[in-house]
């Protein structure tokens, strides 16, 4: 990336400086939320390993159970058909020791196997919202990391090596600038010098002419 020219002056020195202590500041403080970001992603990482863990278990616990209900009721098909799709998570509940589920299904019907499975695969479908909730974050986060991660690339390797570059720039341009004037001055105070030398000398002479 080209780098703008700017004017070598002392007001553009001071002002490119301020600029470059902003970039750095800026820098550490998108490093720092980055880490924060990763070592909260990495945590929520965790959950999801554990909640998949238990959702294996509970699945397992909840064909189980409906094992033993169909073995215990013959095909419960026509049960099964009673239960309706649910397609949101707004429920109305019922708490029976504790555990909040809705029947759907005629009491005199079902056994209390069938009503374990369901109970099983209600706490299925609790999980898979929770950990639905958990990865929903972790993308989130993950993004923001992405964010992060580029903005403070963009910093660390574009705008801040710029700033530098123009403060190297325009600090040499007024040490050169510096030393041509030091130069000037000090061929001015020479021919000076020189003059004041022949007037003397011409003075000197015109005394004794006299």
């Amino acid at each position: 990336m080209a780098n703008k020219q700017v004017f070598p002056t002392k007001g553009n020195l001071i002002a490119t400086k301020k600029s470059n202590d902003l970039a750095h500041m800026g820098y550490e403080l998108m490093d720092r939320k980055r880490n924060i970001l990763t070592r909260e992603m990495m945590s929520l990482m965790d959950d999801v390993k554990l909640l998949r863990d238990k959702i294996t278990i509970t699945y397992q616990k909840a064909y189980y159970a409906l094992q033993q209900a169909n073995m215990s009721l013959g095909v419960i098909s026509d049960l099964v058909e009673a239960v309706p799709v649910d397609t949101g998570i707004h429920i109305s509940y019922r708490s029976v020791m504790g555990v909040e589920y809705k029947l759907t299904y005629g009491l005199d019907h079902a056994n209390s196997k069938l009503d374990y499975a369901y109970r099983c695969f209600y706490k299925v479908k609790e999980m898979t919202v929770i950990l639905a909730e958990v990865e929903n974050s972790v993308y989130r986060l993950a993004n923001a990391i992405r964010k992060a991660q580029k903005r403070a690339n963009a910093l660390k390797n574009i705008v801040i090596p710029d700033f530098e570059h123009n403060i190297k720039f325009i600090t040499d341009a007024l040490e050169e600038k510096e030393r041509e004037e030091f130069s000037r001055q000090k061929v001015i105070k020479a021919t000076k010098d020189r003059r004041k030398a022949e007037e003397s000398a011409t003075q000197c002479h015109q005394l004794k002419v006299s």
